[in-house]
């Protein structure tokens, strides 16, 4: 198990995983801490609930939440009061914690979150190489602007995050040269930020915009950073279709990932339909949830009758 997990966490949770197969250990996705209920591991996408010599399931207990919140306030008071706003807080080597519990409203937005009883831990895993796949169908003298499509799971982030490395750092065997990225990370997925600092292996080309609504923040990347290609993470309301046109008219390379089963589910949902009706995107990857993290279903060239399976 990784350190930076097991430094959040209770002895008694933190003895059990460890008690676990190191098959099991290397696959572990998520872990769900409830209070009061059982402790849930999710490994390789099934769900987990490891039992405690002679007595049963493990329950969680207040005290073992009281020690996460405890470990997770250390980083910075003032910062885990701004997290707690978005309802996770990123842990070094980009590992994240979902929180859910009481919602405290001011004029009617979320100030806070009290009385916090579920914890949700995302294991991160950099899967470097993940989208060299991808390259030679999203690159033609130049990477098009292109949509990841996928269900919860199916690796999105992952590749896009391979993506954004290999645009930086670039990929001589294809005589393909680096570029300049610009990231908005609003839920501070892509790059896991840690005070300004990404977490993950990205290129030296990189500028990061973390915790920044998507709209506003590819528009400051084009103003500040001058962008060659933009990256964001699960467009869907108007303003980021509007942000996204605005970029590509710019001529700002735009890769990003929307949830969705198919090209034609995804373009059929109002916000997202004008960018469709003016192939705004010039390449899609559909996704499924496959044995691996990424794992594609095909790559199709939108505005065109060309699909092209990757096997």
């Amino acid at each position: 198990m990784n350190k930076d997990v097991l430094s959040v966490l209770p002895p008694t949770i933190s003895d059990i995983l460890l008690s676990f197969p190191d098959e099991v250990k290397g696959q572990i996705e998520e872990i769900r801490i409830r209070v009061l209920r059982p402790l849930e591991v999710i490994a390789s996408g099934s769900p987990l609930y490891p039992s405690v010599k002679g007595a049963g399931e493990y329950i969680v207990q207040k005290d073992d939440a009281r020690f996460i919140l405890n470990q997770l306030s250390q980083y910075s008071l003032y910062a885990f009061e701004e997290e707690l706003k978005r309802g996770f807080i990123t842990l070094k080597g980009g590992h994240r914690v979902g929180l859910a519990g009481k919602v405290i409203l001011e004029k009617g937005e979320v100030k806070t979150l009290r009385d916090i009883s579920s914890f949700n831990i995302r294991v991160a895993r950099q899967t470097l190489g993940a989208a060299e796949p991808l390259i030679s169908k999203l690159y033609d003298n130049g990477w098009k602007n292109s949509l990841l499509i996928g269900p919860p799971q199916s690796g999105k982030t992952t590749l896009l995050r391979d993506l954004a490395r290999i645009i930086s750092t670039g990929f001589p065997s294809k005589q393909i040269q680096p570029m300049k990225i610009g990231i908005v990370d609003e839920r501070s997925e892509i790059a896991a930020s840690i005070k300004g600092v990404p977490q993950h292996q990205l290129g030296k080309r990189v500028d990061v915009l973390d915790a920044c609504p998507k709209a506003e923040g590819m528009m400051m990347m084009i103003r500040s950073m001058s962008p060659e290609v933009l990256i964001v993470d699960e467009i869907g309301r108007v303003e980021d279709c509007l942000a996204v046109r605005e970029a590509i008219h710019a001529g700002v390379r735009v890769i990003s990932t929307a949830h969705g089963t198919s090209l034609e589910e995804v373009a059929a949902r109002p916000a997202l339909r004008t960018l469709f009706e003016e192939n705004a995107f010039e390449r899609c990857v559909e996704l499924i949830r496959g044995s691996k993290p990424g794992s594609v279903k095909q790559v199709r060239t939108i505005g065109k009758r060309v699909t092209v399976k990757i096997q």
